[in-house]
């Protein structure tokens, strides 16, 4: 058997998507999945090895359309017997049937979609993501894959370690999608967490540069741990030896596996609402979460794991961000949060 499976957005969105995927695998052990992504999305494969090939489909890009057409294409001469496709999009029921795939399964849109589709999933948004993505196959599988797994072996807890990774995507901040406190609250919350006895490990990815650097010249004062200068060690072979200092760890993670690796290390991990939040969830590291203008209750599960850190703002409209608009607003009282307070949390979390 051949599925095509069809996932469209960020690194988040598709480790929200690997449950669904993972059940599919557990349904039909021999099957070969193929998914459909966007190219910013890619590393997921690096996570698991359930997917067996990719599509890359630029419908961020000049010509969406054509990125379609070429999906479709590729869909007739790949021999699939299923495709799966999330999306709300009243047009996603009409591209599943120009694939020709036999069986095509996808949100219900409407009449159009329960005539084209072999069954129109009610897409229920007043759910944690994973759940949401895992209705599509309710009717194909009887397996429920409830969490992300990814094949990351556990690590070896590093004693009394704060991993902070402060960044979100690069699109969100262009597209005036703003999801976290400032680089300022950040670099406080790293002092107040030292100067409580926790060893912190600062750590980002390319899109985190700008918000990185402003950290570093807030914690100027603090110098990096000799041990971690001078190391030449292997993140998935030999562990850090902490000194309660801080450990700038910021370039150091080549992959999102490597990432992976350090949140298994880290007793506690901070973060945004970002693709590494979902890692932590995976990794099943002790996670905090600051969350603002969206909703923790989709985007995290309910676990003694996870715990979301919010302003108590009082917004009559909160959460606003993909509820009621697609940027944030200028006010920002929900992120309103002191450094106090996320330290706190983490601190005694």
């Amino acid at each position: 058997m051949k599925i095509l499976a069809i996932n469209f957005g960020g690194i988040g969105d598709e480790i929200f998507f690997l449950p669904t995927l993972i059940s599919l695998k557990k349904e039909f052990p021999e099957a070969k999945i193929t998914l459909a992504l966007e190219p910013r999305s890619k590393s997921v494969k690096d996570l698991t090895d359930v997917i067996d090939d990719m599509i890359l489909v630029d419908i961020k890009g000049k010509n969406k359309y054509f990125e379609l057409l070429k999906l479709v294409v590729k869909s007739w001469f790949g021999g699939f017997d299923i495709v799966v496709s999330s999306g709300g999009n009243k047009f996603i029921s009409i591209l599943l049937a120009l694939t020709g795939i036999k069986k095509r399964y996808g949100y219900d849109t409407g009449k159009l979609s329960r005539i084209l589709l072999t069954s129109a999933i009610p897409l229920n948004k007043n759910q944690y993501a994973c759940d949401m993505y895992h209705d599509l196959v309710s009717t194909i599988t009887q397996h429920k894959t409830s969490l992300p797994e990814i094949n990351v072996e556990p690590q070896e807890k590093l004693p009394n370690t704060v991993l902070v990774h402060p960044g979100v995507s690069k699109m969100s901040v262009q597209k005036g999608m703003t999801k976290t406190v400032s680089a300022e609250v950040w670099a406080e919350v790293v002092k107040l967490l030292l100067e409580k006895g926790k060893n912190v490990i600062l750590a980002g990815g390319p899109d985190d540069e700008e918000v990185i650097e402003k950290i570093r010249v807030f914690l100027s004062n603090i110098n990096p741990s000799p041990e971690f200068v001078n190391s030449q060690s292997s993140l998935t072979n030999s562990p850090l030896f902490l000194r309660g200092e801080l450990l700038d760890f910021y370039g150091k993670t080549k992959s999102l596996k490597d990432l992976a690796v350090l949140i298994g290390k880290a007793e506690k991990f901070l973060c945004s609402d970002s693709a590494p939040l979902h890692v932590g969830v995976a990794m099943k590291t002790r996670t905090f979460a600051i969350f603002g203008p969206t909703d923790d209750k989709k985007l995290i599960p309910q676990s003694e794991l996870v715990t979301s850190i919010k302003a108590n703002d009082n917004c009559p409209i909160k959460p606003c961000l993909w509820e009621h608009r697609q940027t944030t607003c200028e006010n920002l009282d929900c992120l309103k949060i002191t450094a106090e307070e996320i330290a706190e949390i983490v601190y005694q979390g």
